[in-house]
């Protein structure tokens, strides 16, 4: 990759890489989600462990909002991780938390929502059924 003069990678993030990366990140952290709930036996168990799991859809939601700020505060000096080292004052750290707040944000928002949507499966399946328990 290319380094501008201030030894920064280029080309810079742009926030909907940003958003498709995080969002793909959320998306394969649904299926061990899905094993981990298909392996508690307990019915009130079951439902006990994905609506402690949907609160991470809360902490997600507050990470982006905290993201999307940041991200608005760098103004357009977005940097990756591997560029920390070319920070050179505490107020220039925004521009790298802003694209980590952002991409955490909306993976642990696409995994808070799954967990939710599974628990409202678990809990309206028939006492027969396998998704019971």
């Amino acid at each position: 990759m290319a380094s501008d003069q201030d030894g920064v990678m280029l080309p810079r993030l742009r926030p909907g890489g940003v958003a498709r990366r995080g969002i793909a990140f959320g998306l394969l952290g649904v299926v061990p989600l899905v094993v981990a709930t298909l392996s508690i036996s307990g019915h009130s168990a079951r439902r006990e462990f994905l609506a402690g799991v949907s609160v991470l859809g809360f902490f997600g939601a507050i990470f982006l909002v905290f993201g999307a700020g940041f991200w608005w505060l760098s103004a357009g000096d977005i940097r990756r991780m591997r560029d920390w080292r070319t920070l050179t004052s505490q107020a220039d750290s925004v521009t790298v938390v802003g694209p980590v707040f952002l991409r955490s944000g909306l993976c642990l928002f696409v995994l808070g929502a799954a967990a939710f949507g599974l628990y409202q499966l678990v809990d309206a399946a028939p006492y027969d059924s396998w998704l019971h328990s």
